[in-house]
């Protein structure tokens, strides 16, 4: 399985970023399906409701929320799975809406598949 990419799902989709994985729960504001080019859409390998909320992209709740997102990780095998399978089919891009490029869902995602020895 190779790593995936990242990038937000407001930039240029391009042929390089592969599969483009959408992992947030909620669709991108102001964004069409089309423009989008969102090839998957998994939902269930985002943040819960409640944590998405109690972090609000805080920069000071940043390590908290690692925390927790990768215990709900841990606790989610079938969307981990999921999201595993779809990585090893070929070239993939995690996809998100987060404004802020170095502290979101994705990062903490690709970086827990890269840790996680499931890679």
């Amino acid at each position: 399985m190779r790593k995936p990419g990242l990038k937000r799902v407001y930039e240029t989709p391009l042929a390089e970023d592969g599969t483009r994985i959408l992992v947030d729960r909620l669709w991108p504001r102001g964004l069409t399906k089309a423009k989008a080019r969102v090839d998957l859409w998994l939902k269930a390998i985002a943040p819960s409701t409640e944590l998405r909320q109690w972090f609000g992209h805080d920069p000071d709740r940043w390590a908290e929320f690692q925390s927790r997102y990768r215990a709900e990780l841990e606790a989610n095998p079938d969307a981990v799975a999921e999201l595993i399978a779809a990585l090893r089919r070929g070239p993939a891009t995690l996809v998100y809406g987060a404004r802020d490029e170095t502290r979101n869902d994705a990062v903490v995602l690709a970086d827990w598949l890269a840790t996680s020895g499931d890679s």
